[in-house]
């Protein structure tokens, strides 16, 4: 390993925190840990990180404290909170938080690190790519905060995604993540609509999807998820949970700005009555459940 790398505290390791965390210890960066949950800490450690038993301990010596926690509640805690990240990051670390949270915590953030007086440096980026892309460093990572430190950051990113772009100031990151979930939702819909209407209509829906899949139709979220939808495995690679916190991100940010959603507004509310229904947990090509049920059939 090269002691000229930065070192590097990672706070969350859930499904994506965890093999993102892993893949920058492939890459040769010293990696402490920190999460609630032992198992994790345990994952960390035996891919060669370090586990820390408090934020404290984990960013006292880091260059870089990246977050990956679920919304704006919990980065506001780790982050901002009496024993956060900002009290205990060392003099002039970057802080670069990936979970999906509003524009507006972003930028809290920042002024809070800024009103720190330590020279902390900022970034907001969070990703799509879900856990399969986490786990391959394949993920879209959409960035805001100013240019020199996306530099800097840059190479730390290249560890975790292949497209990487600075989208602008403090906040921007977070809104075109926003768009991301927009997009994606509104495409597993279409997608689980479209299983229905073809299963109802007698059709092999495994040599229809595929022909669907290199046309015009075709999308990642089709290649990703045709599998889910032929299986009906929706083990969790992004829940229902955060799909609905991220559509209403979405949904209210666009309210703020002046944009009409009309679709984005119908599929948020069909993701809330799928989570309503108790299937929250489960992955967002479970939107096909509802679907399903909304055609009359019986789901398990």
């Amino acid at each position: 390993m090269s002691n000229t790398l930065p070192k590097i505290a990672w706070i969350g390791l859930g499904i994506m925190g965890s093999p993102m965390a892993e893949n920058l210890i492939k890459a040769g960066y010293s990696v402490t840990g920190f999460t609630l949950e032992q198992d994790k800490l345990d994952r960390l450690a035996a891919a060669g990180g370090t586990a820390a038993s408090s934020i404290a301990g984990a960013v006292k010596d880091a260059d870089v404290v990246i977050t990956m926690v679920p919304a704006d509640p919990q980065v506001k805690a780790v982050i901002l909170g009496e024993d956060g990240v900002i009290a205990h990051a060392r003099q002039g670390a970057t802080i670069i938080d990936m979970s999906s949270i509003t524009p507006q915590t972003s930028i809290a953030v920042a002024e809070a690190a800024a009103a720190a007086d330590k020279d902390l440096k900022v970034l907001d980026a969070p990703v799509s790519g879900g856990e399969a892309g986490a786990i391959e460093a394949v993920l879209s990572i959409m960035v805001g905060g100013e240019q020199s430190v996306f530099d800097q950051a840059k190479p730390i990113l290249d560890a975790l995604g292949k497209t990487i772009i600075l989208c602008g100031p403090h906040g921007a990151g977070q809104t075109v993540k926003a768009a991301n979930q927009l997009i994606v939702a509104v495409n597993i819909q279409a997608c689980a609509e479209a299983v229905v209407f073809l299963e109802k209509s007698g059709v092999d829906l495994e040599a229809a999807l595929e022909v669907l899949n290199g046309g015009l139709a075709g999308s990642t979220v089709l290649s990703r998820k045709k599998d889910n939808f032929i299986s009906r495995d929706f083990k969790p690679g992004f829940r229902i949970d955060l799909h609905h916190k991220d559509m209403g991100i979405v949904t209210d940010a666009a309210r703020s700005v002046g944009a009409s959603l009309p679709v984005g507004a119908v599929v948020a509310q069909l993701v809330a009555s799928l989570r309503a229904q108790g299937d929250g947990g489960l992955d967002h090509s479970a939107l096909l459940r509802a679907v399903e049920r909304l055609s009359g059939d019986q789901v398990a």
